[in-house]
């Protein structure tokens, strides 16, 4: 039996914040404002599989008024949902992540991205694929002002 999961996550881009985007630590004179550590990538990811898993959405595991959640790593989200699958005896068949931004550019750090989630979950790289892309200047993302991501995530009963 196979289930998908669909997510987006966006947070708006703020001074005085680091940018971790997929865990990766990414030189920018910006970052994303949040309760906890605002990596897009990894929220979209984590409620993508909660998604697949009837498992309610980010804020049910990771509320965002607890003092535990505030300055968290979202690789918890990640190891989190790993356990649910393994719980609802699932695993991931693959993952696609498109995130869109208009500034940094995330060429140089697609694999490692892909590396990060690959790793957190326990699947192989092939199974995660990340892309970037624009909104040419369209809404607060096209302005710079916002980064989303979005994922699908298959799975599968083991």
């Amino acid at each position: 039996m196979y289930r998908i999961g669909y997510a987006e996550d966006i947070h708006k881009l703020v001074d005085n914040r680091k940018l971790i985007l997929g865990g990766v630590d990414i030189p920018f004179e910006k970052g994303l404002l949040g309760h906890s550590d605002a990596d897009v990538i990894f929220h979209a990811v984590g409620e993508s599989i909660l998604g697949a898993l009837s498992e309610g959405d980010l804020g049910t595991h990771f509320p965002d008024n607890k003092e535990e959640t505030l300055n968290m790593d979202s690789k918890l989200i990640l190891i989190k949902c790993k356990e649910l699958l393994s719980k609802h005896g699932y695993k991931i068949s693959n993952i696609d992540v498109s995130v869109v931004l208009e500034r940094p550019k995330l060429k140089p750090y697609i694999l490692t991205i892909r590396e990060n989630i690959a790793r957190h979950l326990d699947i192989e790289v092939g199974q995660v694929s990340v892309k970037a892309g624009t909104n040419e200047g369209i809404d607060e993302i096209g302005k710079g002002l916002a980064i989303k991501a979005i994922s699908v995530c298959l799975i599968e009963k083991l």
